[in-house]
């Protein structure tokens, strides 16, 4: 794909969706040291990817490059509803985290180490990789690659972020579930 310049429905799509994202970030992009300031920047790179490789979304389907995105497409919700059954079911909301950064499902005040957090620590930042990665593989130039490294990046910085904090509320308990898993890949990552 040879593109200088983004079409006009783009660029209202992304802007649409950056003010969305921005909402949802209110309170974390109010503190810099919050894992979700980061990970905006995550949301924000791979939305870019998503919205710069639309018109190229469909184009030669059968390709190798092209199932390689579809799988980590069709992965990546895979690891986000496993992720969140998983904090449902196990993982109690508590009064004890008042941190105004974390979303009411990351407020969990019982350590998750069932289903899929018995393998990675991070299952939905996980997906968001899978996504970032099987939306630049539609569309492969400098420009997409630029961005699935700095989301990738920005993902593995919010990870960090994110264990610091577990790590300061669950304790020692957090520091040996670290020792048993893995961050994103089941025994790889």
């Amino acid at each position: 794909m040879n593109k200088t310049h983004w079409p006009p429905i783009q660029v209202a799509a992304f802007v649409l969706l950056s003010g969305v994202l921005i909402f949802l970030s209110r309170n974390s992009l109010r503190d810099k040291a919050a894992h979700g300031f980061t990970r905006f920047f995550a949301w924000e790179a791979i939305l870019a990817l998503l919205v710069w490789n639309a018109p190229v979304w469909h184009d030669d389907m059968f390709s190798v490059r092209q199932i390689a995105s579809w799988s980590l497409l069709f992965t990546s919700p895979v690891f986000a509803i496993l992720g969140l059954r998983a904090l449902k079911t196990a993982g109690t909301t508590t009064e004890l985290r008042q941190d105004k950064t974390l979303y009411a499902f990351e407020k969990t005040g019982h350590l998750v180490t069932t289903g899929i957090f018995a393998r990675i620590r991070h299952p939905m930042y996980a997906a968001l990789i899978l996504l970032a990665w099987g939306a630049y593989l539609k569309g492969v130039t400098p420009w997409t690659t630029g961005l699935v490294v700095f989301a990738s990046f920005s993902m593995w910085v919010t990870a960090r972020r994110d264990e610091a904090e577990c790590r300061d509320f669950f304790g020692e308990a957090y520091v040996e579930y670290m020792k048993s898993t893995k961050r994103f890949i089941p025994y790889i990552i």
